[in-house]
């Protein structure tokens, strides 16, 4: 495993000044490629609540900042509640055209920040909720999450005993909460990406980005392939592109014939001791599952 180093941003700042003067994330952060993207589009009149996490970190030691932003550090389980209290204190102020934007990994959001993000669903707070997901607690260690694929390798879920249980669906939670809008994305498909980012912007209510970041320390995979193992994340469809309003499916993202999902699982080594009958066995559920996805949106269509 690679030691984090600082690095370069080009653009990472909202006000669009950069480059500034670096962030604290590992090589190949897909993260990081996630929040330039988020802040050139949400722009200077956002403000940021971050949890405990990869991104607490990275976004720079207080009094620094390479987002250029007002930013929040909360405790781990908070984000939801405190996006919900700053959106509150700017309403009371007047100013209703500020986007508040929690940002948080699958640990805060899948987890330990679980229940304050299903009470900001439920009361329809008008906050963008971000989920940056890598798959496990890579900040503190490597450790499983329920964003955890079955079969992956994590240090609390080691070779001779993977993950039994599969990934949090939480496509399904979020649409069981018929909040205003629902969208799953990549970096790795930027003008999907920049599009949904666009539109949760523009939408009022609670909003709910889940964004595929891979890992390259914590899903063992070399740093120059980040946006390779996303991409194949989706063409594999493992990770679809879906976009979801009201609790009704607007459209499954199609890239055509599907990549095998051995390309995508060999790629990492979080997966390597799986053998071929493991891959073919999470081959098959990937497939169970798109086209329970497309039937689903079919029957939304025709409604």
């Amino acid at each position: 495993m690679r030691e984090p180093r600082q690095e370069t941003v080009t653009r990472l700042a909202c006000d669009g000044s950069g480059p500034t003067g670096g962030h604290l994330a590992c090589r190949g952060c897909g993260g990081v490629l996630a929040m330039q993207m988020a802040a050139r589009v949400l722009g200077p009149n956002c403000v940021f609540v971050i949890p405990a996490g990869c991104m607490a970190v990275i976004d720079g030691p207080f009094p620094l900042s390479s987002l250029q932003a007002p930013l929040l550090h909360i405790a781990f389980e908070a984000a939801a509640s405190a996006a919900a209290g700053v959106r509150a204190g700017l309403d009371a102020r007047g100013k209703h055209d500020t986007t508040v934007v929690a940002w948080a990994g699958d640990g805060a959001t899948f987890d330990i920040g679980f229940g304050a993000v299903s009470a900001a669903a439920d009361r329809n707070d008008n906050v963008l909720y971000v989920c940056y997901d890598n798959e496990a607690y890579m900040n503190t260690g490597i450790q499983q999450s329920g964003a955890t694929p079955a079969g992956a390798w994590t240090t609390t879920t080691p070779r001779a005993n993977p993950k039994p249980t599969p990934k949090k669906d939480m496509l399904a939670i979020m649409t069981a909460h018929r909040i205003p809008y629902f969208a799953s994305a990549t970096p790795a498909f930027p003008d999907d990406y920049l599009a949904k980012l666009e539109r949760a912007r523009d939408t009022r209510g609670f909003r709910f980005l889940h964004v595929f970041t891979p890992c390259p320390p914590g899903q063992r995979f070399e740093e120059q392939n980040t946006v390779r193992v996303a991409r194949k994340a989706v063409t594999s469809r493992v990770f679809p592109l879906v976009e979801v309003a009201g609790g009704k499916a607007l459209t499954v993202f199609d890239a055509g014939e599907p990549t095998p999902v051995r390309e995508y699982v060999r790629l990492q080594g979080r997966f390597s001791h799986l053998d071929d009958g493991e891959v073919e066995r999470f081959a098959a559920e990937v497939d169970a599952r798109w086209r329970w996805l497309i039937d689903w949106a079919e029957r939304e269509s025709d409604e």
